[in-house]
């Protein structure tokens, strides 16, 4: 039985996060920037076109919401992550030739982990749209960027949900990529260092272990989901622009539908402008040709080797730490 309770769970979450977000984030802005369309416009040289001094300004705008938002999806995606596993542990049903089960581990990982993230991403995705929005403000802006962010949505709150789609499209291949690799890796580490005698037995060792595993697998899995995460960038740039455009609509008492814009009197009327996933991702192909979709590609997968080797390596630190605080123990088998 683990000795880690929910509220275990919920802080060592909320203590990586918060970790991840001060120390990697302005990567994540710079991603953004090399992401969105204004890139050449706003942040290269007109007659050289490298990179100008804009790019490099304001790195932790948009951090406040993030810090907000995170530290409950965090908390909220550990936690279903957690009891979803050990649920499809216990009800996986084993035979004398498959003793761990019928259902191979990895699949049961890559589900509990998709669970996790559509719960997850139903509490980031508004924080997310602020963010992005935020990084692309004027550093020389005298108003803060987060408030200026969150005036464009003032009179159309339900546009910062615009970008779910969008963001749970990027994370579920991700988180399924990424924890079968990670757990394995960590678990091949592990049996190496116990084939050698090297296990200690320690918080930091397995915090180590833990960042390596998680940071490698994440960073694979990154590069590899980057043209999503490209996609998901533009959608979620343009979520502001929409809730602008769309404000002086709702002021006259039409209200929004599935399908498109519906107006008093029950009648569909098509939203302008508005582009789906596939067509942003033509667009970005016709523009800029199939590199166009790895943009920032490789500077996501070291911003994803640092974060996700810290999220994790802190999480699972952390768990350990709680437990062994109260006298109890975790098993390896509840580990991350």
């Amino acid at each position: 039985m683990s000795g880690n309770s929910n509220t275990d769970i919920l802080v060592a979450g909320a203590c990586a996060a918060f970790s991840v977000d001060l120390l990697v984030y302005p990567l994540d802005t710079l991603k953004t920037r090399l992401q969105s369309p204004q890139y050449a416009k706003l942040y290269t040289n007109v007659a050289t076109q490298k990179p100008n001094a804009a790019l490099f300004r304001g790195l932790y705008q948009g951090i406040g919401s993030v810090i907000i938002a995170t530290l409950p999806s965090s908390g909220a995606f550990f936690t279903t992550y957690e009891r979803t596993k050990a649920l499809f542990t216990h009800l996986n049903p084993s035979t004398s030739s498959h003793p761990n089960g019928l259902i191979p581990t990895p699949i049961l990982h890559s589900t509990a982990s998709a669970l996790a993230e559509l719960v997850s991403c139903a509490i980031l995705t508004p924080a997310e749209v602020i963010k992005q929005n935020a990084q692309m403000v004027s550093s020389t802006s005298s108003t803060n960027a987060t408030l200026q962010t969150l005036a464009k949505f003032k009179a159309n709150p339900l546009a910062l949900w615009r970008g779910y789609t969008a963001l749970a499209g990027r994370n579920l291949p991700f988180t399924a990529l990424q924890f079968p690799m990670f757990e394995r890796l960590k678990e091949g580490i592990r049996a190496y260092r116990d084939r050698w005698g090297l296990t200690r037995g320690t918080i930091l060792e397995s915090g180590l272990i833990t960042a390596l595993s998680a940071g490698t697998a994440g960073a694979v899995a990154a590069v590899i989901t980057t043209p999503v995460d490209v996609v998901k960038t533009r959608i979620m740039l343009s979520a502001a622009d929409h809730a602008v455009s769309e404000a002086p609509i709702a002021r006259r008492g039409v209200k929004t539908g599935s399908d498109g814009l519906v107006d008093a009197l029950g009648k569909s009327k098509k939203r302008k402008g508005k582009k789906g996933s596939w067509e942003i991702g033509k667009e970005i192909v016709r523009e800029q040709g199939m590199k166009g979709l790895w943009r920032g590609g490789a500077l996501r997968g070291v911003w994803t080797l640092l974060g996700s080797g810290l999220y994790l390596g802190v999480y699972e630190s952390g768990r350990v730490y709680l437990a062994n605080r109260r006298g109890d123990v975790v098993n390896e088998e509840d580990m991350v």
